[in-house]
């Protein structure tokens, strides 16, 4: 199978635009530094720690969103809650963290495989699906909350809190799994097909792609990834019923800020990076300012808009230009044409 990936263009975000999550990470990080007149070092570190969890669930988000108009996974939120329960409790009842963390995962692909049946089997919108299979996530975690009495592997903590040459191991890990998600989109049919999906999915019918088998795998990665969120998260602080509350905007807007087109066609791995150290570094900035919970997440979804504002005016510009480009070469036609007669 041929499969013909084209690139889009879109304003400020061309070229490179995983560069301004990580601009932007870099500003807030001297203006904590030059509030608190602290080292600069602690702040970075810290961040490193808390960044990875929100990149995991990112990257599962941004593979989603690349799918084309409408798929977006809201469900994220509450996947990581459920499987922060039920990861601690099979590591507790089996002694071992792997299972643990596969357990987490399996949660995850399992309320995946609800949402990829809705959408794919009955029709029903994505975001209509992932919501519904999160409130039954979320029902599910409400009940398995009340007297839950096991406690996080303490190996798996410690291996969390590990931080060879400064640098948090888990930080080293998912900088690891983002090369892979790299090479996923590029080197694989699977990657090829999702962009091409996320294009044109009619185009990608024609071309004889297995749409319906992308759309399905792309979901089920998606709730792979917030399950092993779920699950490292839980080890590290503890399971909560709301526990994955804030990674559902938080998820989309990294993927957004990271440069990944909220219309599909385009995937930034590294972006989500940047876009999530700017969202921990963002936190801390206006936690050291006071702000509430509310100005917070006002401010994150200003920062969203204001993304999408910038790259619909590129899409807009874009648009102008090829139209001026056609008309300029259909005016040169013609007074060829002319000439020749």
């Amino acid at each position: 199978m041929n499969i013909r990936v084209t690139r889009q263009w879109s304003g400020p975000w061309n070229g490179a635009p995983w560069i301004w999550g990580f601009a932007s990470a870099a500003l807030v990080w001297l203006v904590i530094l030059a509030i608190s007149g602290q080292g600069g070092g602690q702040t970075v570190s810290l961040a490193l720690s808390l960044a990875p969890y929100l990149v995991i669930v990112g990257l599962g988000q941004m593979l989603v969103i690349s799918a084309g108009p409408g798929n977006i996974d809201v469900s994220v939120g509450s996947v990581i809650s459920l499987a922060g329960f039920v990861s601690v409790a099979a590591a507790s009842a089996t002694g071992s963290a792997a299972v643990g963390i596969l357990s987490g995962i399996g949660v995850g692909v399992l309320v995946a495989a609800v949402s990829a049946v809705a959408i794919l089997g009955l029709s029903v919108p994505p975001i209509i699906a992932t919501l519904a299979a999160g409130l039954v996530a979320s029902s599910i975690t409400l009940s398995t909350a009340n007297g839950f009495t096991a406690v996080p592997d303490p190996g798996l903590r410690s291996a969390l809190n590990l931080r060879p040459v400064g640098i948090p191991l888990l930080a080293l890990a998912i900088a690891v799994l983002t090369v892979l998600v790299v090479a996923l989109l590029r080197r694989t049919v699977y990657g090829r097909s999702l962009i091409a999906v996320g294009q044109s999915r009619r185009a990608a019918e024609r071309a004889g792609i297995p749409v319906a088998r992308i759309i399905g795998a792309t979901y089920l990665l998606s709730g792979a990834l917030a399950g092993l969120t779920g699950a490292l998260l839980a080890a590290y602080i503890a399971p909560s019923a709301d526990l994955g509350t804030r990674y559902l905007l938080d998820s989309v807007a990294v993927v957004v800020i990271g440069g990944t087109l909220i219309s599909g066609g385009r995937a930034v791995p590294v972006g989500v990076w940047g876009a999530s150290v700017f969202f921990i570094l963002l936190d801390g900035l206006v936690n050291l300012v006071g702000w509430s919970t509310a100005a917070q997440n006002l401010l994150k979804g200003g920062l969203v808009l204001f993304v999408l504002f910038l790259a619909g005016g590129g899409d807009r510009t874009a648009s102008l230009f090829r139209r001026r480009s056609r008309t300029a070469t259909a005016t040169t036609t013609s007074t060829g044409d002319d000439t020749d007669g």
